[in-house]
């Protein structure tokens, strides 16, 4: 693979050092901060149990009338523990700040204000409020425990998917709800835990859609230095086989912006009409030109 008019620059925080700890710290407690003020604010009031250790006490509240905060800290104490017997040392002291403070944010805002006491409106609120907290606090590099380490050790003793872990465990709660709360409010947990993976999602890989163009074409050189040249952009030679013919082919993977991809296909048409070109999407691209991780 060549690649052509590569430019490196170093991130603006450095990946390791007191700066980026401290950073990541932050990021951390304000995201905490911000998770448990949506809690407080929409989900507990509402009864709605979206999944996870704030999941289990909402229902523990409505059961047993324990507080939220203790339900959360009893339960993250012991799957810490768990964590750094099972998935070491080093994942355990990532995930002790967020199971810390997440529950103290609770229990000092818990009497905060409540919005609404809509329950639609209080699963997409507290999602989005949710979301953007966890959202922080994975992007500070860190964790709020609870279920999320249940998850990886269930992955790693019996090679489920993480992500079909977090499924099977946020369903289960789900399905508790179902039986404490009722139908009606398991239907609201799923809507909030849904909003919820959304927001996060979303600042995970960043809100604009940059394209990738695999293109195609016997005019290569003339392509490479009109994109180069006219389009300002730099790309990557990838080498292919053509699977009818056998033959070598070289593959030009250009990646632009959305407002660029009308020029880039006016270019190709210029330059080779008979090109074969694939354009899909980049949910998220770091570099010189785009995004740097900060």
């Amino acid at each position: 693979m060549q690649k052509i008019n590569s430019r490196n620059k170093p991130p603006l925080i450095p990946l390791n050092g007191p700066l980026r700890h401290t950073v990541d710290m932050i990021l951390i407690l304000v995201g905490s901060l911000i998770t448990a003020m949506a809690f407080n604010s929409f989900f507990l009031p509402n009864q709605i149990a979206s999944g996870g250790v704030s999941g289990l006490s909402v229902l523990a509240e409505a059961w047993f009338g324990a507080e939220p905060a203790f339900t959360q800290w009893a339960l993250n104490v012991p799957l810490f523990v768990l964590g750094v017997l099972f998935l070491g040392k080093q994942y355990g002291m990532r995930s002790l700040l967020g199971s810390i403070v997440l529950p103290l944010f609770i229990f000092i805002t818990r009497d905060g204000v409540v919005p609404t006491t809509n329950p639609l409106l209080a699963s997409i609120y507290g999602g989005i409020g949710v979301g953007l907290g966890l959202g922080l606090v994975f992007r500070g590099r860190g964790s709020t425990g609870g279920l999320t380490i249940l998850a990886q050790i269930i992955q790693k003793i019996t090679g489920l998917s993480f992500s079909l872990s977090v499924v099977l465990l946020d369903g289960t709660v789900i399905v508790l709800a179902a039986f404490v709360l009722g139908m009606e409010q398991a239907l609201y947990a799923l809507i909030g835990l849904f909003v919820t993976g959304k927001v996060i999602n979303a600042l995970e890989v960043g809100f604009s859609y940059t394209k990738v163009a695999y293109i195609i074409s016997n005019q290569n050189d003339e392509l490479t230095q009109a994109i180069l040249n006219d389009l300002d952009r730099g790309l990557t030679k990838l080498n292919g086989q053509g699977g009818y013919t056998g033959d070598d082919r070289t593959v030009l993977m250009v990646v632009v912006g959305q407002n660029e991809i009308t020029r880039l296909k006016a270019i190709v048409r210029s330059v080779d009409p008979g090109a074969f070109v694939i354009i899909t999407d980049a949910h998220e691209v770091l570099g010189e030109g785009f995004k740097r991780e900060s």
